[in-house]
């Protein structure tokens, strides 16, 4: 957790800065600081300036939960890799860690001119990550389309009895198929086994006797085989449905287990490569959306600071690492330094308190807090 600041100046930059790394780190340990520096940006009409600071709040919330959303797909992605062994895609926003990246800012003028009007800067960075958003929509569909097949298919190979592709459980030497005999296939469950044994040979005419036999068995269920005149054959399958037997419709075809295996390892393959196209886009989808956030968020701090504090722009920005233990204590103590009149009567020390996108309005100085681990 970060609180990204605006102070208002005590003289110059470098002595409100000295007093604040003297009263929050030097003297207390009770903070980590960064100096967050922000361009000349063209500030525009008070008027434009109190509508963006309002679009500011929302679209700084939708930016976030979409970082976040992307985020957690690549982590998603990434435990699926750690699974096989394999180097996970490492996250970086512009080659470094999104810490690092935050900690050490500095505001990307190619892309973002600061002479822009405010208010098309924010349109570009909200197009860049709703481009993003769409794209993570698309590529988690296809992905997870595949991913289904993939289960699907592992059901049919790995499931019941009852549903599973029989291809990968028979072989030629289970079936006898000539212009009189067929062999059938039955599923049977365990408790019923017995009572299958016994009673078989009497669902009708012409059943070969002692013909059936146990070809595969899994939790719950085993599959018979047995085989009778191809004359009987819909009789025989009426009388074991009646019993509660489940014939299954199958029929040997070594072409088509060949087919199947090949289609299986085509659709293993496919889905790998989905997973980990989406993995790779994801780490670099992360790193654009991040970089975008945070501009929005030094364009926010920038807005709230010319309407708190007045022109021209007179105040220190600050990224603010504080001690968990310690963030009341340091809301006193900023509120005490900073306030205008050097008191805390700004302070409420029930943090996030206010009402949302509210955070700036809530101590004598303006500040926001930034999550990075969502």
């Amino acid at each position: 957790m970060y609180w990204l600041c605006a102070l208002p100046l005590l003289d110059s930059k470098d002595r409100t800065w000295n007093l604040l790394q003297q009263k929050t780190t030097y003297d207390t340990d009770m903070s980590i600081n960064y100096r967050f520096e922000l361009p000349e940006l063209r500030i525009g009409t008070l008027d434009s300036l109190m509508v963006l600071s309002d679009d500011l709040v929302k679209v700084n919330g939708l930016m976030e939960a979409v970082v976040n959303k992307i985020r957690r797909q690549l982590f998603e992605m990434q435990t699926l890799t750690a699974n096989e062994d394999k180097d996970p895609q490492e996250v970086l926003v512009e080659g470094m860690p999104p810490d690092n990246y935050l900690e050490r800012f500095s505001w990307d003028e190619a892309k973002y001119p600061p002479r822009r009007p405010l208010q098309e800067t924010i349109s570009t960075l909200t197009e860049t990550v709703q481009r993003l958003e769409d794209d993570l929509k698309v590529r988690v569909s296809e992905y997870n389309q595949v991913k289904g097949q993939v289960n699907q298919q592992s059901r049919k190979q790995t499931g019941s009895l009852a549903v599973r592709d029989l291809a990968g459980v028979v072989t030629s030497k289970d079936i006898i198929s000539t212009e009189n005999l067929v062999t059938l296939f039955v599923v049977v469950s365990k408790h019923t086994k017995l009572e299958w044994q016994s009673s078989y040979e009497k669902f009708c005419e012409f059943v070969v006797p002692r013909s059936s036999k146990v070809v595969a068995e899994d939790t719950d269920n085993a599959l018979f085989t047995v085989t009778l005149f191809r004359r009987v054959a819909d009789t025989f399958k009426t009388a074991a449905r009646t019993r509660g037997f489940q014939v299954r419709e199958y029929e040997y075809d070594p072409d088509h287990q060949q087919e199947s295996q090949a289609a299986s390892q085509s659709l293993q393959s496919d889905a790998q490569a989905k997973r980990s196209q989406l993995e790779e886009w994801s780490a670099t989808a992360y790193g654009e959306a991040f970089s975008a956030w945070i501009h929005t968020c030094a364009v926010r701090l920038f807005t709230e600071s010319i309407l708190r504090y007045g022109l021209p722009p007179q105040f220190l920005g600050v990224l603010m690492k504080p001690n968990p233990k310690a963030q009341a204590k340091l809301r006193k103590s900023l509120a005490s330094v900073f306030g205008s009149t050097g008191s805390d009567k700004y302070f409420d020390d029930k943090e996030g308190g206010g009402p949302p996108g509210a955070e700036g309005e809530m101590y004598p100085y303006v500040s926001f807090s930034i999550s990075i681990d969502s």
